[in-house]
């Protein structure tokens, strides 16, 4: 009867100060358990008493803040009965979700045999990963496990396809451990296939006006996995709510593409909020409610399609205001994906085998938003001002970073013109100077409705997006509205809002 939940075990990280660790389990009702937490030679360094709780059987405590560091033991005690967890540590407990390019594995990337190879030196850096599983109501523990929190090897981080371990969530804890210095603990539960309100709360859902039967899919978009809404949710995420987290790493998106797209505007930042309320709540407290949240916006699929859902998507991740962090959705971070395309992946166009990249990207943003780490350039540049010459038909947009131009692409500008309100036409780069890209505008008139950028499902190839920083960080995708603001030296002064009505020709 007595022992701990299902996802602590032997070679686990528990969250550092200053937080507090959450720590619950099963035991005998009507009786205390004792939990003890010990240094490697035996000496007990704390101790704590928590009551059963009946019907559940249920015990919770939460261990004092410690410093990164270990091995301890983990010991409950119950009468004469005692279990112990061996080779624990203290650092920072990442949680990684989504769907499959959130779930392959180390084994499926590129460079993986070099990848496999470096497991081993990253001994302090700790994986588990649930099992899928789906339920129709809220689980308080997992039902069952597929990997139990290991030290890595070449064998649990490249177990087979789509199985454990996360590439994404392994790369980012390894990055994120050459910074820190202290140990990291990546839990990983994911599905592919999956859409959004799988993972939802019927909370979360009901905010954004969802049903409870809206997980239908259309019958030629038949999605791999579980569909319907928030049993994903109910059996892979709330039995974790006890679990004091550091971070949050999402990738996820795909299925969203032909499921409720305009939606995800709404869904999304939901979901965050959700997620953000739970995990507080669920640790009594030590979980920040401003869980550091970051994402990967969607990469690439289908190379010529002229299907927009991916842009919109994209789009939409951001709640339609372009950059992450805003006021829609304070404290999250994002890797842009778009232009780490892999037509020749062997797990099909839509699996990029390149998620160091991404890793890459993702753990910059960590650094920044979730560590507070202070100049560190963490996305790429985004358009500040634009000012129109009407005489020589010209646009002038300034941005907020230094711009290296590695390509000439005449369709990586679109404008909607006055003179054809519903279409966009090309507007092709003509100069590029430090921050200050110029388009030009034949056949649009006098008047700019709306700006966008990048806007198609395969908008460049590989790592060849029209516009980066200095660090080699793409620009985002964007979709303006363009608004006059009164003539100026230099011409016609345009306000640039983010994408309404207006610029998407509505």
């Amino acid at each position: 009867m007595l022992g701990f939940a299902s996802y602590y075990g032997d070679h686990m990280v528990l969250q550092k100060a200053p937080a507090g660790a959450v720590v619950w389990g099963y035991g005998e009702p009507g009786a205390s358990v004792t939990v003890a937490l010990s240094e490697d030679g035996g000496l007990v360094v704390m101790k704590k008493t928590a009551p059963v709780k009946g019907p559940s059987g249920t015990w919770t405590t939460v261990l004092d803040p410690m410093d990164p560091g270990g091995p301890y033991a983990l010991t409950a005690g119950q009468g004469s009965e005692n279990v112990t967890l061996r080779d624990i540590y203290f650092g920072d407990v990442w949680l990684c979700s989504g769907q499959s390019n959130m779930v392959m594995t180390v084994s499926q990337i590129v460079n993986a045999s070099r990848e496999l190879a470096a497991a081993a030196r990253y001994p302090y850096v700790r994986v588990f990963a649930a099992a899928p599983a789906r339920s129709d109501v809220e689980l308080e523990d997992l039902e069952r496990i597929d990997l139990p929190w290991a030290i890595p090897t070449a064998e649990n981080l490249g177990h087979g396809n789509f199985t454990y371990f996360s590439a994404v969530c392994w790369l980012l804890g390894r990055y994120l451990y050459e910074a820190l210095r202290y140990p990291l603990g990546l839990v990983e539960a994911a599905w592919g296939g999956t859409p959004i309100e799988a993972w939802a709360s019927r909370r979360a859902l009901r905010a954004c006006g969802l049903p409870r039967d809206a997980g239908s899919v259309s019958p030629q978009r038949q999605l791999s996995g579980p569909q319907t809404p928030s049993v994903l949710w109910n059996a892979m995420i709330h039995p974790l709510l006890n679990m004091t987290l550091r971070g949050v790493a999402w990738y996820q998106g795909e299925a969203n593409a032909f499921l409720h797209t305009d939606l995800y505007n709404c869904t999304f930042p939901a979901l965050i909020a959700d997620w953000r309320r739970a995990f507080h709540a669920g640790s009594v407290g030590q979980t920040e409610p401003l869980l550091p949240f970051g994402f990967v916006q969607l990469s690439t699929y289908r190379r010529q399609s002229p299907d927009d859902s991916f842009a919109r998507l994209r789009w939409h991740q951001t709640a339609d205001l372009g950059l992450v962090p805003n006021a829609r959705m304070p404290g999250t971070f994002m890797a842009v994906a778009m232009d780490l395309c892999d037509e020749r992946s062997p797990y099909g166009s839509i699996h990029p085998r390149d998620k160091q990249n991404v890793a890459h990207r993702l753990h910059l943003g960590a650094r920044a938003v979730a560590y507070g780490e202070k100049d560190l350039v963490f996305q790429g540049p985004y358009p500040i001002r634009a000012v129109l010459e009407v005489s020589k038909a010209l646009l002038n947009l300034t941005y907020n970073q230094e711009l290296v131009r590695r390509r000439g692409d005449t369709r990586a500008f679109e404008v909607r013109c006055s003179s054809r309100p519903r279409g966009w036409l090309p507007a092709p780069v003509v100069a590029a100077r430090s921050r200050t890209v110029t388009l030009a505008l034949t056949g649009c008139g006098t008047l700019v409705l709306g700006l966008r950028y990048a806007w198609a499902e395969w908008p460049c190839d590989y790592e060849s997006c029209a516009l980066y920083n200095t660090q080699g960080l793409p620009a985002p995708p964007f979709l303006m509205d363009a608004l006059p603001a009164g003539d100026t030296a230099g011409g016609r002064e345009l306000l640039l809002l983010p994408g309404s009505w207006i610029s998407r020709g509505i």
